[in-house]
């Protein structure tokens, strides 16, 4: 394992709408774009015990989610660190495992990444439907972009995919 990996793990629920742009976000990155070998593009999916391998490899953890702040939806979040409110990561689970669970499983290991980064969108609507609602849409490309910037700022250079035509 590279002492310098870098997990992007998108987590969320495709089959409630905006609560899966994580897990959308991640297929984007991996179907349009070019990674070094030390970056490890995770679809999380609703989260799980499954997730710490890769908690636990990485030297610097990217995770994206929907993030119901309070702000309206469609406002992009970014937490480091200790500035990640506490309730953020409590909050990243609507799925079945509290995900400050296994942070903290892996904190307790003495494996934690050196680097924590949790890029988010506040959601309009988590409600039984595939797909993401308009507002979250719109703001999407944004959101996608301070992944990529996030990633450049650790020095990590990705090109987009060649297409075919």
């Amino acid at each position: 394992m590279s002492k310098d990996k870098i997990v992007v793990l998108g987590i969320g629920n495709v089959l409630l709408s905006d609560e899966g742009v994580g897990v959308k976000v991640v297929q984007d990155l991996e179907s349009q774009y070019v990674f070094p070998e030390n970056v490890e593009l995770v679809d999380g999916g609703v989260g799980s015990f499954s997730l710490l391998p890769y908690i636990e490899s990485a030297k610097k953890l990217l995770v994206i989610d929907a993030i119901s702040g309070g702000k309206p939806p469609g406002t992009i979040y970014k937490f480091k660190d200790e500035e990640i409110p506490y309730q953020v990561i409590e909050k990243l689970s609507t799925h079945e495992l509290n995900f400050s669970d296994i942070l903290n499983l892996a904190k307790l290991r003495g494996k934690y990444p050196e680097e924590l980064v949790i890029i988010g969108i506040e959601p309009q609507s988590l409600e039984l439907k595939v797909g993401l609602t308009d507002t979250v849409k719109q703001n999407y490309k944004k959101l996608l972009n301070e992944v990529l910037d996030q990633l450049k700022e650790w020095g990590i250079e990705v090109s987009l995919k060649q297409t075919k035509d």
